[in-house]
């Protein structure tokens, strides 16, 4: 599938610690990618970042082009948490302003994609958990650090991985502080796929594409429905329909479902955010 190239977006603020980028499918449709920018620190972050990986995922959110959101790094590594140098001169004294990440990703309704490569520890590791999907190159290293260095976090960030990859497994990364090879994070469940490094963007591309080959509305309910698992279940049968989508079935989209599964061809849902590919 072809692909415009990148480009730089600004997404309503004024970036230090992420890039934002967006691209186009040659059918339609396009993806987002947000992109952590300290490679000084192995893209530890502030406060600053965290925030703004939160400014970013609503803002791709309320984009009626874009499909996908993808969460990757510059440089050599995808992150390793918070700035400890930072941490260390009190920035976590005020706990009220801890940006929470974690219900930015599950209450976009873009699905979320985390795509790793070298180092991905601490607080990105929480992020690229709570990511729909994470896709990893061959030399990654995924772990938790927060007992090591006294990082005070806590609570939902910590047990919702259990969701991910049961109790004893999740009890077993955050209390031992061990570091896992891409291959022991796939047969743990902590990641999707594997892939050399040289092809992590191709397979991010992949998944991308065969997403938009899917009904956008039913993505949208069935990520909400799993949302639902590890929070509060305050949904009954048909309220996310209605939320979310209530005229579903007057959709161009799911007309356009119903006519190519008919036709038996692959249906365009994005035809209205086509653009030429470079």
């Amino acid at each position: 599938m072809a692909w415009t190239q990148w480009e730089e977006e600004a997404p309503g603020v004024e970036l230090k610690e992420m890039i934002y980028q967006k691209k186009y499918r040659e059918k339609g449709g396009a993806v987002v990618r947000i992109l952590f920018n300290r490679t000084h620190k192995m893209n530890a972050l502030t406060n600053i970042g965290w925030n703004e990986i939160v400014n970013c995922i609503m803002h791709a959110n309320l984009d009626k082009d874009v499909a996908v959101i993808i969460i990757s790094s510059i440089g050599d590594h995808f992150g390793v948490g918070g700035d400890m140098q930072w941490e260390a001169e009190g920035g976590l004294a005020d706990l009220t302003f801890m940006p929470r990440f974690d219900e930015a990703v599950k209450n976009s309704l873009r699905p979320v994609i985390a795509a790793v490569k070298g180092y991905c520890i601490g607080g990105h590791n929480h992020l690229a958990y709570h990511c729909d999907f994470t896709i990893a190159a061959d030399n990654a290293i995924f772990g938790q650090n927060g007992p090591r260095v006294a990082s005070p976090i806590h609570g939902h960030l910590v047990s919702s991985l259990a969701y991910v990859v049961g109790l004893k497994r999740a009890k077993e990364i955050w209390m031992l502080c061990r570091k896992y090879t891409p291959h022991e994070a796939l047969q743990m469940g902590l990641i999707n796929a594997v892939v050399p490094l040289s092809k992590l963007e191709d397979e991010v591309d992949q998944w991308c594409d065969e997403i938009m080959d899917l009904v956008p509305d039913s993505i949208s309910m069935i990520k909400q429905s799993f949302e639902a698992v590890d929070t509060y279940v305050k949904f009954t049968d048909g309220s996310i329909m209605q939320m979310i989508s209530p005229d579903f079935f007057m959709k161009p989209a799911t007309a356009e479902a119903h006519q190519a599964f008919f036709e038996k061809r692959k249906p365009e849902f994005w035809k209205h955010a086509k653009k030429e590919s470079k």
